[in-house]
Order: structure tokens, then sequence, then C-alpha cells
């Protein structure tokens, strides 16, 4: 963290909590999949069925302002900063009530992923080694809480953006859908 940027209560919130995006009504306690950092190289990092390698080409600005473009099998999540961010993903037995107040950001889309296996890669990751996450075969929701998104110094280099990934079975895909914008 930068000396000069003090924690405040929404950054705590945003990257100190898994249930922060709601609790799982009758689910069980979420379960994180991923934490750590990932290359957003061009400002992109991603989650896709194992089995399927294409990533979402919707380039518009209209899509590169919702921060996310999707596909039948994969998530492209646009980030703020060209550089390392710190990313969390967490699995949820069922969709998750929106906890919108903590985010600056909120998008969320269905994708398939008959393999079972969603992986998470910065956009130029070599993907054999990226990240495996165990997930149900099928239909998945994903939804992303982006938090710090105002953060970033003048270069563009260093930031306080945090992205959260909450994932659970039985969305079908129906595009992106933005639960909460945000606008420099």
């Amino acid at each position: 963290m930068r000396p000069d940027r003090r924690l405040d209560r929404r950054t705590l919130l945003a990257w100190g909590a898994v249930g922060i995006m709601g609790p799982a009504m009758g689910a069980s306690s979420p379960r994180v999949l991923y934490q750590g950092e990932l290359l957003a190289d061009y400002f992109q990092i991603y989650l896709r069925d194992e089995g399927h390698p294409d990533l979402p080409d919707d380039y518009t600005d209209e899509a590169l302002s919702r921060r996310m473009t999707a596909s039948r099998h994969a998530v492209l999540i646009h980030t703020a900063r060209n550089m390392t961010v710190p990313v969390r993903v967490i699995g949820h037995d069922q969709r998750p009530a929106p906890e919108l107040a903590s985010w600056q950001q909120v998008v969320e889309a269905g994708i398939r992923c008959p393999s079972g296996q969603l992986v998470l890669a910065g956009l130029t990751d070599y993907a054999p080694s990226a990240a495996r996450l165990a997930v149900p075969a099928g239909a998945l929701g994903i939804r992303v809480g982006m938090s710090g998104l105002d953060t970033l110094s003048e270069d563009g280099l260093e930031g306080e953006d945090r992205y959260v990934i909450q994932v659970w079975p039985g969305a079908e895909p129906q595009g992106v859908r933005v639960l909460k914008a945000w606008s420099p």
C-alpha cells in the first residue's frame, strides 16, 4: 500500500471478508477458490472452461465500460491497471444476494463450464500453468465486485484496486449485467 493512502472502511470491507457480496441464502459457507495476484496484461484477466480456450472478443466502448465481456464459456474482466492486481475467487452453492454498497462496480454474467474446471489467468499468462478451480460442471454464474478503482497513481502503475469474483452453479449464459456502475 502506498503511504499516502489510508485504509478506509470500504477498502477493508471490500477485501477483508469472504461474505461481503451478500450471504448465499440457505447455502453452506462460501469457499475461497483462489486468492493471489495476477498480471492483468492489457488490463485483462479471464475465467474460462478448461476445455474451451476461446475468449470473448467484444471490445466495444460499451463492453469496456461494463468492465466485463462474456462468451458461452468464458468471461474477460477489464481491470483498472495494466499491472499485477489482487484477485479473490469465492465459490457459493447458489447465487448470493448482491451487496452493492461495498463496491464501485459490480457486474455478472453466466457461462457454461462442462469440464468442471475453470482456468483463471491474466490475458498473456501461459495457460497450461494457470490456476485451475474446481467448480460444479454445467451452467455457472459469475459476479465481479471491483473497488479502489479511484486510487490509481498518476502513471496508472500503483493503486488499491481489488477484484473479488463470486462463482455459483445454475446461471445460464445471457450476456453481461451491470448491477452497479462506476465512472471516473
